[in-house]
């Protein structure tokens, strides 16, 4: 057995300029390993909380409350574990910050240390850590199919779109590999595209392009044209995901698209978004409505669940009562996995093992605030999860995750990509544009 001998807390910055913190955990036998918490700037109401310092400093960012909590209660406790029990140190964790939101160390905190333990655990076993989380849960491991953010908006480009998320996947490429660099071909095209116009004006908190368009609808038919200026069929080898965020712009009980000035009741923005499943390759539609609007979400997946991937972002909040709670109501038929909205490890995995019993697809993925810390592109290979959401095709922040996925490749082997997934046997052929 080998022991945790020292945990240790620092203060890093993350892809926003914000403090973040990052947790190290040595071993009695000298093996040390380390992860960094991120961040969301889109955040459901019910998902754990990062403990920030408040006050004027640093706009009230601050961490040092959260990094004294690691490196006094938490490594009191920790110390002298067995780290090769996953389970036993995140349940130690949950016990020191038994709130449901994680209010009293912070989600930010406690998600640090659960990874870290991850990270050594895997390095003292001696394996890659996308094998390690394989054996530990008994999953079958697979390269995930990519969804890549072309367009940011909402909360990720100060609202210059009322959608939060443009993206494609690439369930047609062969594997990794040739899905990147399609996803480079349309990425590029769509920047040339609002080049032409005069509207490109950078990139937005993902490494999307920071949009400048007439209407949401202006931005899917910007998007299918760059899919077909980079040489391919819409709909064939590269399909559109879409993050609705609906929380963002819900308006008393119901929505308002500041972009076109529009309010729109329950039963009218789920048939807009009806209009768009209609006319464009969309296969997946993240938070379509708010996290408050259980009937709206019930009504939508009752209309669209057999043709597209209809996943809880901040309707789940990667809880796993709450996403037993959609599985009795028939809300959903897929779940976001943000390990930080839960607060460590053990309880994300129980999130994904419930989902995936219940036959939902899951998808692991990255926050707004972001690092160099490339662990979800391990979860999402050991796991087998089969999707990986991390942002766009620019910012190292990003393309950190999806180079990772290029090694990793190269050890688990090109064959074993899931773009031929239930993804693309069910929701993606369903689609009229298959």
């Amino acid at each position: 057995m080998s022991s945790i001998l020292t945990v240790h807390a620092r203060r890093l910055w993350d892809s926003r300029g914000q403090p973040t913190i990052e947790a190290e955990i040595t071993l009695d036998n000298g093996i040390t390993g380390r992860a960094i918490a991120p961040a969301g700037a889109s955040r459901g109401k019910r998902e754990a909380v990062d403990l920030r310092d408040g006050g004027i400093a640093l706009n009230g960012k601050n961490v040092t409350q959260a990094i004294a909590g690691i490196n006094g209660p938490i490594a009191d406790r920790l110390t002298g574990m067995d780290i090769s029990d996953q389970r036993a140190i995140d349940n130690v964790l949950i016990g020191l910050d038994p709130s449901p939101m994680k209010t009293v160390l912070g989600g930010n905190a406690l998600v640090a240390c659960s990874l870290a333990a991850l990270h050594t655990a895997a390095l003292n076993a001696g394996t890659p850590l996308w094998r390690h989380i394989a054996d530990l849960y008994d999953c079958v491991p697979s390269l995930p199919l990519a969804e890549i953010q072309i367009f940011g908006g909402g909360a990720h480009a100060a609202g210059r779109v009322d959608i939060q998320d443009f993206m494609i996947m690439v369930p047609g490429a062969s594997d990794f590999d040739e899905m990147m660099e399609i996803t480079s071909e349309v990425y590029f095209a769509a920047g040339d595209i609002m080049a032409s116009k005069g509207k490109r004006h950078g990139i937005a908190d993902e490494g999307g392009w920071w949009p400048e368009f007439s209407s949401n609808e202006d931005a899917l038919e910007t998007l299918t044209k760059a899919i077909e200026k980079a040489g391919e069929t819409p709909g064939k080898n590269v399909v559109i995901s879409l993050d609705i965020a609906a929380s963002e712009f819900r308006d008393g009980n119901g929505y308002y698209f500041s972009l076109e000035d529009r309010k729109m009741t329950t039963e009218q923005m789920i048939s807009t978004l009806g209009g768009w499943i209609d006319s464009y390759p969309i296969v997946s539609i993240e938070d379509p409505l708010a996290e408050d609007d259980t009937d709206g979400m019930i009504a939508f997946t009752a209309q669209f669940g057999d043709r597209l991937q209809i996943i809880g972002d901040d309707y789940l909040v990667t809880n796993r009562d709450i996403v037993a709670q959609a599985i009795s109501d028939k809300a959903c038929n897929a779940v976001l996995l943000k390990v930080n909205q839960i607060g460590t490890v053990s309880e994300a995995i129980d999130t994904f093992m419930l989902a995936r019993e219940a036959g939902w697809q899951s998808v692991v993925s990255a926050r707004s605030g972001e690092s160099e810390d490339s662990t979800i592109s391990h979860l999402a290979t050991g796991l087998g999860a089969g999707q990986l959401k991390v942002g766009s095709f620019q910012r190292s922040e990003r393309m950190v995750k999806w180079n990772e996925c290029l090694r990793i490749q190269d050890q688990i082997g090109r064959q074993n990509y899931a773009g031929g997934t239930p993804l693309s046997q069910t929701w993606w052929h369903k689609t009229s544009f298959a």
